[in-house]
């Protein structure tokens, strides 16, 4: 057996090793990097976070029977988008509006998860991408202020 197989290394004792690394200093010439504050893992997730607020907003609705009353379950949806665009960066503003339009228009107006476009279909559909762009403008300048504040 011992024909067929090299014998083991001898074992050595542990030394744990100490890398050096160099220290690289700021050169007046080159300017630091930053990483820039937009990126976030909020900004990432606020559109899946928001299609699943709106679907536990609907399953709370349907569940309490507040679907009656669609101009007040419009101004939560309205609160909830508005909340989304905030978050989210803001080219997906409109499918954050787009996705809580799905939910009320389907779950809250037609009750049959139908979609439709007929007047009211349309004045919450403009209603929730106004909510949308609000909240992306809103984020827009608080963006624009920091980055004047720190620079």
């Amino acid at each position: 057996m011992t024909t067929l197989h090299r014998p083991a290394p001898p074992l050595r004792p542990y030394r744990p090793r100490t890398t050096q690394f160099p220290q690289v200093r700021p050169s007046a010439t080159q300017p630091a990097q930053r990483v820039p504050p937009d990126r976030t893992l909020a900004r990432d997730l606020a559109l899946p976070l928001g299609a699943v607020g709106a679907a536990l907003l609907v399953t709370a609705l349907l569940l309490t029977g507040a679907t009656a009353h669609p101009s007040a379950v419009l101004a939560l949806f309205v609160l909830l988008t508005l909340a989304v665009a905030l978050r989210t960066r803001p080219a997906l503003a409109p499918v954050a509006a787009l996705a809580s339009w799905m939910f009320y228009d389907g779950f809250v107006l037609h009750q049959h998860s139908e979609l439709a476009f007929h007047a009211p279909d349309r004045t919450s559909l403009l209603i929730l991408l106004l909510a949308a762009a609000t909240g992306a403008g809103c984020a827009a300048v608080v963006r624009a202020v920091r980055r004047r504040s720190v620079g």
